[in-house]
């Protein structure tokens, strides 16, 4: 199977797993298909340059979070850049994320956090992203950022995922060591096993660390 099956093959996937926007009001610009071709033209795997700015956010219960401190610890981060309202990228890089979870067992919120930061602040109140969370059986240890669109916008410029126009972002997670402050960029949408891998390496390098979560 050609990359472009398997792209469209994951879109498929994760739209007939995202239930349905029932309300008008939550219309908003579908994400760009040629972002993803554009994602694929990229390395696979980059050195992330990321700078965690120590700004205050919002997660999905309202609750107000320190980016760096949230961010900062033994834990490996795990991130994506995603909004509810997307209906062609997003909803791949939230299933990678979701079919994640599994695979990190008890790792999950201890030694592993998994963020999700929207890229459409003006629409994705905490209550929309708990309510996308719960689409995609988030558990504790994923969490869904928002906040005022200046802030939000400075995290996405500080951490590489920063668009003109946050319908036109390409698709990419994130791999953070706090301890060390190096990131790792996959392009696309990475396999579950190849980010694992990374978290494992990440972890043998600690003791204690979350080897063997794959």
């Amino acid at each position: 199977m050609n990359r472009s099956r398997t792209r469209a093959a994951l879109v498929a996937a994760a739209l007939l797993a995202l239930p349905q926007a029932g309300a008008a009001e939550d219309a908003a610009p579908p994400c760009h298909p040629a972002e993803v071709t554009r994602a694929e033209k990229a390395p696979p795997v980059a050195e992330a340059r990321v700078t965690v700015p120590d700004v205050e956010l919002v997660d999905q219960d309202g609750r107000p979070v320190r980016l760096r401190e949230l961010l900062s610890g033994d834990r490996t981060v795990i991130a994506d850049f995603v909004f509810t309202t997307c209906t062609t990228v997003c909803p791949v890089l939230s299933g990678i994320l979701s079919r994640m979870q599994d695979r990190l067992g008890d790792h999950l919120g201890k030694d592993v956090l998994l963020v999700s930061v929207t890229l459409d602040p003006a629409r994705d109140t905490p209550a929309k992203l708990k309510a996308y969370a719960r689409r995609w059986k988030a558990r504790p240890g994923w969490v869904w950022l928002t906040g005022s669109k200046d802030v939000v916008e400075r995290v996405l410029r500080d951490m590489g995922a920063y668009t003109p126009n946050f319908t036109d972002h390409p698709p990419m997670v994130l791999v953070g060591d706090a301890r060390t402050g190096t990131w790792t960029r996959y392009n696309g949408f990475p396999d579950a096993k190849l980010i694992l891998a990374r978290v494992d390496a990440i972890g043998a390098s600690r003791v204690p660390g979350p080897a063997g979560v794959q």
